[in-house]
């Protein structure tokens, strides 16, 4: 199983030994960060996430259960309470060889469970490199549907990037999770979003 769990400092070792390269870097956070990775700016990446009521910023590791060691990292920011909406960011399936073994849809699955069910959203939204095809692949498998190209909008030495903007609503995740008891009930009662701003954990089988 997969388990969502809040990202805090005792992680920031293992999440810069994943991010060994600078194009990782770039790929993973766009302009947020220099490489190489500090303490001190994850410090700063940290500072008013993960507070219950307060903050407008989840970020999570994701966790093997079977082994007790974290697999990837991601975080459900831009938190918004008048639309009910919120935009999946600096998502990686942290040890390269583990990729390709459904851990992304895994990890994707548990944290639009938290948005659509605990914090009573109605959209998330994703931006991804259209180069990046296996995160595109775990996207659509989830249920994300492409809204448009943004052509050559990054440049990242002598090469342009273009990016993917891609979302899910909430009808549309439950229709994919009729079996789901949560789900069906998040069809018929929204959760109030301000009381349930938490790094819930979450699992996946």
């Amino acid at each position: 199983m997969i388990e969502l769990q809040p990202f805090t400092p005792d992680d920031f070792a293992q999440l810069q030994a994943w991010i060994d390269n600078k194009p990782l870097l770039h790929e993973w956070s766009g302009a947020l960060f220099s490489f190489p990775l500090t303490e001190k700016a994850l410090h700063w990446y940290i500072e008013d996430a993960n507070i219950i009521g307060e903050s407008d910023l989840f970020i999570y590791k994701a966790v093997d259960t079977k082994t007790g060691k974290a697999v990837g990292h991601l975080s459900l920011g831009n938190l918004s309470e008048r639309d009910k909406s919120a935009r999946l960011t600096r998502v990686l399936v942290g040890d390269h060889t583990q990729r390709g073994r459904g851990i992304c849809t895994k990890m994707i699955q548990q944290v639009l469970r938290i948005a659509f069910t605990e914090l009573g959203l109605h959209r998330i939204s994703l931006g991804v490199y259209s180069f990046n095809t296996a995160a595109i692949r775990c996207y659509l498998k989830c249920g994300f549907q492409k809204e448009g190209l943004m052509r050559d909008v990054v440049k990242y030495g002598d090469e342009y990037w273009s990016m993917y903007e891609m979302s899910i609503l909430e009808p549309e995740w439950r229709l994919l999770h009729p079996a789901d008891p949560i789900a069906a009930e998040a069809s018929t009662t929204a959760a109030p979003l301000a009381p349930t701003l938490a790094p819930t954990l979450a699992k996946a089988a």
